[in-house]
């Protein structure tokens, strides 16, 4: 197996020389040598620069573990958890986590851009009531979906004016050319936020409405979006092929999480799979003999990070299977 290195230098001349018009070919190509099966070949963004992104992650998906990290923006710092690791590794992570919780969308956007502008990648969450503000009203919001549905409910008008700032600040982003893994309702299917409470087929008509929205109203093609589930990744939450970008999971029980990786590859999808949310990161050879190999882990904030043993997280981000920031093509810069 070359070094990570050996195949990140491929991957640049690949993409240097692929036009993004080829990228669906390309991709079915490549699913296909890799043995994929009846997996069907995702189609990649229109977006230029989304696409370059989509297109590394679907060339590295199975062969190496873009790092992670979830920054929190009230430790004194925005880049509290960033200068922690690169302390403990020399490193920093491929991609940052950010989050239009409290309604940050400025300071989101800025360090959006800036993280981009650094080579790196960005996704986006979002803790939001059905109205607004931040984690609480998440979980607490008691949702009337026959209203949020209804076109001339003051409830519908009220939630679609919310999702519209998070829209207006993504196209901030698309302006400057920075495309973002979008990972909004996120751990759906745990029920515990508003967007879960009330089963599958609500979530999906939710999500469907919000990705039409965000689409097709403002043309918000520099999105690849994350399907984000839970730990236990149950059936009959998935929005359809043409609906998600990446799929994914989370926990935190320090694991591998080989159990959802595996149901999430038994839907055979086609689609880069992601740790989007964990605690401890585990020695890589375990997700090496694990089978489950993800697209990218990331590391919760705080505690996540000041508690995690420093000698393993070096270990883990110096790894040959992991890609940091120094290590991908920088088209950012």
């Amino acid at each position: 197996m070359p070094g990570k290195n050996i195949l990140r230098k491929e991957r640049e001349i690949i993409m240097k020389r692929i036009k993004v018009i080829l990228c669906v070919a390309v991709a079915a190509m490549l699913l296909a040598s890799c043995g994929g099966g009846g997996a069907r070949a995702p189609e990649i963004p229109a977006n230029e620069a989304a696409a370059e992104v989509y297109q590394y992650l679907l060339d590295s998906f199975g062969e190496v573990m873009l790092s992670g990290q979830q920054e929190s923006t009230w430790m004194g710092s925005a880049d509290y958890e960033m200068d922690i690791i690169e302390e403990a590794t020399g490193k920093l992570p491929a991609i940052r986590g950010l989050d239009f919780m409290n309604g940050d969308f400025d300071g989101v956007v800025e360090r959006a851009k800036e993280w981009w502008a650094k080579g790196g990648i960005v996704t986006i969450c979002w803790h939001t009531g059905i109205n607004g503000f931040g984690y609480q009203e998440s979980k607490d919001d008691i949702p009337d979906f026959d209203k949020l549905f209804d076109e001339t409910s003051p409830e519908h008008k009220a939630m679609i004016e919310n999702w519209d700032k998070a829209a207006e600040a993504l196209s901030e982003l698309k302006d400057a050319g920075v495309p973002v893994l979008w990972r909004p309702f996120h751990e759906f299917d745990g029920g515990w936020f508003w967007w879960g409470k009330d089963g599958g087929d609500n979530f999906i008509k939710l999500w469907r409405m919000m990705h039409d929205r965000f689409t097709d109203d403002f043309g918000l093609d520099n999105l690849i979006w994350v399907l984000g589930y839970s730990g236990d990744v149950k059936d009959g939450w998935y929005p359809g092929d043409e609906y998600c970008d990446v799929i994914g999971s989370d926990t935190y029980d320090n694991s591998t999480h080989k159990r959802a990786f595996e149901r999430l590859e038994k839907m055979d999808t086609g689609k880069p799979i992601a740790f989007h949310e964990c605690g401890y990161v585990p020695p890589i050879e375990q997700f090496e003999q694990d089978g489950c190999l993800w697209s990218w882990f990331m590391i919760w904030h705080t505690d996540f990070v000041t508690n995690h043993d420093k000698a393993e997280l070096k270990a883990v981000y110096n790894d040959e299977k992991v890609i940091t920031l120094d290590e991908l093509p920088g088209w950012g810069k």
